[in-house]
């Protein structure tokens, strides 16, 4: 799902589950890079993370919210508290460790 500054409200700082968003810009090499990863991993945890992606070039709102000075930055919320950030693209198998080692318990 996308999300922009003004929509970003609504659909991740109002989810009933926790929000992986994933900040990026298409020029980005690495943030193409990860993206298959993290929509991989945001379909084996359907219904229990919701990944979104917000373009950082067209969205500055969001991008100063999170303070980003590199991407891809990826920020996983619940209930639109920032539980952890990671900055830089992972290989799929250090995304899956570092997001089930911060989802809330039950969201696993």
């Amino acid at each position: 799902m996308d999300a922009n500054d003004a929509d970003f409200h609504a659909v991740v700082d109002e989810s009933s589950i926790p929000v992986l968003v994933d900040v990026w810009a298409p020029w980005c090499g690495p943030c193409r890079t990860v993206s298959p990863a993290l929509e991989k991993l945001a379909g084996e945890l359907a219904g229990n993370l919701k990944l979104v992606k917000v373009d950082a070039d067209e969205n500055p709102i969001v991008s100063r919210r999170f303070a980003v000075q590199s991407i891809p930055t990826l920020v996983l919320l619940d209930h639109g508290e920032v539980v952890d950030t990671q900055i830089g693209a992972l290989p799929e198998h250090l995304l899956r460790s570092w997001l089930e080692s911060r989802l809330p318990k039950g969201e696993r």
